[in-house]
């Protein structure tokens, strides 16, 4: 439960933070009206992630246990490859992602009202699809007792916290570091997403489409009890399995070496090309105001001596002491 909560905590704050740019622009640029179709947009998006949800919940439930599997085997590891691009995407796009989103509403209010809604209904609609597609994969890697319906209520609250908070951000009751947040969220959704991709590939074994079912790299059950509090706490935040074979085992260890420290150093470039930029426009400033003193301290052209103008390019005519010195 806790991982839904968080994929609908995390995936929601973006969905939220989209819409209330759209609208913050929308209403500063005194366009109101376009307020209606952005919303129609956006309820489209949501409607269509819920309908696509519910196909991947109830769809399969007719097919035969090896497709099954098969299918979300190959769904979860699909899902896999979302949330990865997710992520990086994510960290990239960020510093201008508001610039990026009012120009795309400045295109859609000079066009037609369906032009606005197409809008709403792709930048959410994006967010929904892939959100829906991980929360699925990621509750039956966690096999969940309960069934589908405690994560399901577990990821409504974290997006319902996710618009709570996006709200109090803009209202301005709120300071909230978006940047550290999704970086720290990002790193865990790095390890949920190891576990999903280990265990797409566990269901591929028991379709049959994969070898080595059978072949565990170790077994822990005696140990850590699949039934146990504490085993139910490591397979729904980390999930882990007590008993997982070699091909698991490797997927999950490949995954988080490969991609947790690309995402720390994406994160990293991203915290220092805002403080880079920084140093630039101090450096820019001492250097304007140098130049400025020095403009300031150099003779202005057309300036007095005494009380005769010199003119500008005209040479001042040597005094009674002056002494001139006469190259042979």
């Amino acid at each position: 439960m806790f991982q839904t909560f968080l994929i609908g905590l995390r995936e929601g704050l973006e969905a939220a933070l989209i819409v209330a740019i759209l609208i913050g622009y929308l209403k500063r640029v005194g366009q109101h009206s376009a307020l209606k179709p952005l919303w129609t947009g956006v309820v489209a998006a949501i409607l269509v992630a819920l309908g696509f949800g519910a196909l991947l919940t109830f769809g399969p439930s007719t097919l035969t246990f090896e497709a099954q599997e098969a299918i979300g085997g190959s769904l979860s590891i699909i899902a896999v490859g979302f949330v990865t691009w997710m992520i990086f995407w994510m960290a990239a796009a960020s510093r201008n992602l508001k610039h990026e989103l009012e120009s795309r509403a400045a295109l859609a209010v000079q066009g037609s009202t369906v032009g606005i809604v197409v809008l709403g209904a792709l930048t959410v609609g994006r967010e929904g699809l892939e959100t829906a597609l991980f929360l699925w994969a990621a509750t039956r890697a966690t096999g969940s007792s309960g069934g589908m319906l405690a994560p399901a209520l577990a990821a409504v609250l974290g997006i319902l916290v996710a618009v709570l908070i996006a709200w109090a951000i803009t209202r301005g009751l709120l300071r909230l570091n978006l940047s550290t947040f999704f970086r720290w969220t990002g790193g865990f959704l790095v390890i949920v997403a190891a576990g999903v991709l280990a265990y797409g590939f566990h269901d591929l074994q028991e379709a049959g489409i994969l070898p080595g079912l059978n072949s565990l790299a170790f077994d822990l059950s005696a140990t850590i009890p699949p039934t146990s509090w504490y085993g139910v706490l490591l397979k729904g935040v980390f999930n882990f399995s007590p008993a997982t074979t070699w091909l698991e085992f490797a997927a999950w260890w490949l995954y988080v070496l490969i991609v947790m420290p690309l995402f720390i150093r994406r994160s990293r470039s991203g915290r220092a090309r805002p403080a880079a930029a920084g140093t630039t426009s101090r450096a820019t400033s001492d250097a304007a105001a140098t130049s400025s003193t020095a403009v300031a301290a150099a003779p202005a052209v057309g300036t007095t001596s005494g009380s005769t103008t010199v003119p500008a390019g005209a040479a001042q005519a040597p005094g009674p002491d002056a002494t001139t010195t006469t190259t042979a």
